[in-house]
C-alpha cells in the first residue's frame, strides 16, 4: 500500500484513469485497489478528489461507449467474445440480460459493482438500440456512484488503508504470492471445469441436419430453448420449442417427457448453458438427451442458407 500511495503520488490522474479503463475494458484487473488508494490520498491531501473522479468517470465512459457501439453495430458477435473470454461463459450474457430485463435502466447503475456484468451491460444496451443520449446519462451515474464509492471509502477510512499498507509491508512478498497463487488456483479451477463440463458432452451433441432429419420422419423430439427470455421474445427460435430457464429445469417446473429425445439448444458459446442442463438431466434418469451443436446460431445459418 505504501508503493501504491507513493506511486499515485506521483502519477495519480493517469494510473486512477488507466486501471478503471482496463476494468472497464473488460480484463480481469479490478481497479477498486487503486480507487481505495486515491481516496486516502486525498484525505491526506496529496491528490485532488475532483481529479480522481473525473478520471474514473472518464475512464467508464470511454469504455463503455467503445463497448455500447459495438453491441449496436455488431450484436451478437460481441457479446460472443467476451463469453468466450470469461470465466463463466455459459451464464455471463443470462445473467446480464436477466438484470437488463428486471431492473432496465437500474440495470446499467447495478450492473457497475457486479464483475463480469459491467462489461456485458454496455453492448447489451447497444443491441436494445436504446438511445445513446439515454444511456450515456445513465452510465454517467453508475460511474459516478462506483468511482464515489471506493474514493469516499478510501478517503474515510485512510488512517485503517494506512494500517494494512503498513502490515503488507512488513510481511513482505510473501502476501503477494499467496494471494497471485489463490488467484491462479482460482482461475485454473474455474478452466478445468468448463473444460469437463464440455468434453463430457462433445460426443453428444446433435447435428442441425439430424434435428431436421428427426423432425421430418415425425419422430418423437422434444426441443427445449434455454435463452434469454428477452433473447426469446425477440428473435425467434425453432418451431415448437419449449422456453425454459435454467432454474425452471432445476426446480422441474415443468414435466419434460421422458418418451423421447430431448434436443436443448441456447446462444451461449461452445452451447455451455445447453450442455449444463443436458448433464442435470441425465443425471436425473433422461437417457436420451443431446446439446444442439453451434445452438440457436447453427439454426439460424441454416434458415438463412435455406431461404
Amino acid at each position: 500500500m505504501t508503493d501504491a500511495r507513493e506511486f499515485l503520488t506521483h502519477y495519480g490522474a493517469p494510473i486512477v484513469f488507466g486501471s478503471v479503463l482496463v476494468e472497464q475494458i473488460g480484463l480481469p484487473l479490478p481497479a477498486f485497489p487503486w480507487l481505495l488508494t486515491a481516496g486516502a490520498l486525498c484525505a491526506a491531501g496529496k491528490f485532488n478528489f475532483t481529479l480522481a473522479m473525473a478520471m474514473s468517470l472518464l475512464a467508464c465512459l470511454l469504455a463503455d461507449g467503445i463497448w455500447f457501439y459495438l453491441g449496436r453495430y455488431q450484436g451478437a458477435k460481441v457479446l460472443n467474445f467476451l463469453c468466450r473470454i470469461s470465466l463463466e461463459p455459459d451464464s455471463c450474457v443470462r445473467r446480464t440480460q436477466n438484470v437488463f430485463t428486471k431492473y432496465g435502466w437500474r440495470g446499467i447503475v447495478i450492473a457497475k459493482f457486479v464483475p463480469g456484468i459491467s462489461t456485458v451491460t454496455p453492448p447489451l444496451a447497444g443491441m436494445s438500440k436504446m438511445n445513446a443520449v439515454h444511456f450515456f446519462l445513465i452510465d454517467s451515474a453508475g460511474a459516478l456512484l462506483y468511482g464515489g464509492t471506493f474514493i469516499g471509502l478510501g478517503y474515510f477510512f485512510s488512517g485503517q488503508l494506512q494500517q494494512i499498507g503498513s502490515a503488507l509491508s512488513r510481511i513482505g512478498s510473501s502476501a503477494l504470492c499467496l494471494v497471485a497463487g489463490v488467484a491462479a488456483a482460482y482461475i485454473g479451477f474455474k478452466y478445468w471445469q468448463r473444460r469437463r463440463l464440455l468434453d463430457e458432452l462433445r460426443m453428444a451433441r446433435i447435428t442441425v441436419d439430424d434435428l431436421r432429419g428427426m423432425l421430418g420422419a415425425g419422430q418423437n423430439v422434444v426441443i427445449l430453448d434455454l435463452r434469454s427470455s428477452e433473447e426469446f421474445a425477440a428473435n425467434a427460435g425453432i418451431q415448437g420449442a419449449i422456453h425454459l430457464s435454467l432454474d425452471d429445469v432445476k426446480e422441474g417446473r415443468y414435466k419434460i417427457p421422458r418418451d423421447g429425445e430431448v434436443v436443448v439448444y441456447c446462444s451461449c458459446p461452445n452451447e455451455a448453458t445447453a450442455a449444463r442442463v443436458a448433464l442435470l438431466l441425465r443425471r436425473s434418469g433422461f437417457t436420451n438427451v443431446r446439446p444442439l451443436l453451434g445452438g440457436i446460431d447453427a439454426w439460424k445459418e441454416w434458415k438463412a442458407a435455406e431461404a
